[in-house]
């Protein structure tokens, strides 16, 4: 987590401009002002003395000042997290709600024209960056939340289908439909528990999906979230925010597939 920050954080540093301020390019500004401008920042060329600041100011509980904003940094991730997590939520739920079923349509009924459908709307849906997607939905004007479930469908849809069609293929199933038990019940009982564990994985990955998509749209949609907060943040080549940022969402993803690695080796070790 903590590399992940560091690194984003001196990739905005050695990026060109960084330390340069819009109103530096005012050409009635002597050199001393623009030199008085740049110490103002409070910027550090060494970044073995930056790191160490910040990781003794992390440790005390001070995750630093917004420079763009003004504002600390632990109140704005407080005041936009919340929101996020709202849009996630409700963009993962959509997205596993129609991939899912969609997925258990397809292999229980092994109709064609349902996969053949269902594929080019996966493939469609993939095809179509989250930026693209997010203006399509402002011109629009349709319920822009909707857009994280559009764009974590397709993948839960492709792999779940994949797994549970492998998972039915297998000799224990096949046994079971030639006994003569029920698409429900062959469903619940032995394709489910075969594919649970990947299918755990994919729940870990998909939160990964849904984070990274939120950013272009809460910050093209005009939502006020950790998204928009980075755009906000990196426009303005906020170091201090960036970072802090860069190792909240790394922290999600790393507990997200952790948790989901968990349950998958508990669900096999039951099994």
């Amino acid at each position: 987590m903590l590399l992940g920050g560091l690194l984003g954080a001196t990739l905005v540093r050695l990026a060109p401009g960084f330390g340069v301020d819009e109103e530096e390019l005012d050409s009635r500004l002597s050199k001393q002002s623009i030199q008085a401008m740049r110490a103002s920042h409070g910027y550090d060329d060494r970044l073995g003395v930056f790191y160490l600041d910040y990781l003794n100011r992390l440790a005390h509980g001070d995750l630093g000042t917004s420079r763009t904003l003004d504002r600390p940094v632990a109140q704005l991730v407080a005041e936009r997290f919340p929101e996020t997590l709202e849009s996630v939520g409700l963009g993962l739920a959509l997205g596993w709600t129609l991939g899912f079923a969609l997925a258990i349509a397809v292999v229980m009924s092994r109709a064609w024209y349902l996969d053949l459908f269902s594929s080019l709307l996966a493939g469609i849906l993939l095809c179509l960056p989250a930026a693209v997607m997010a203006l399509l939905f402002v011109v629009v004007q349709a319920p822009v939340r909707l857009l994280l479930g559009l764009v974590v469908f397709p993948k839960v849809f492709r792999y779940s289908r994949n797994l549970l069609a492998r998972s039915a293929d297998l000799p224990h199933v096949l046994t079971a439909r030639a006994k003569g038990l029920g698409n429900l019940r062959v469903l619940l009982w032995h394709i489910l528990p075969t594919a649970g564990p990947q299918l755990l994985a994919l729940a870990g990955v998909s939160v990964s999906v849904a984070f990274t998509a939120a950013i272009p749209m809460e910050a093209l949609c005009d939502i006020p979230g950790i998204g928009q907060l980075a755009w906000k943040a990196a426009l303005g080549r906020d170091v201090a925010l960036l970072i802090n940022l860069t190792m909240i969402v790394t922290l999600v993803t790393m507990v997200a597939n952790s948790f989901s690695d968990f349950l998958g080796k508990s669900s096999r070790t039951a099994a």
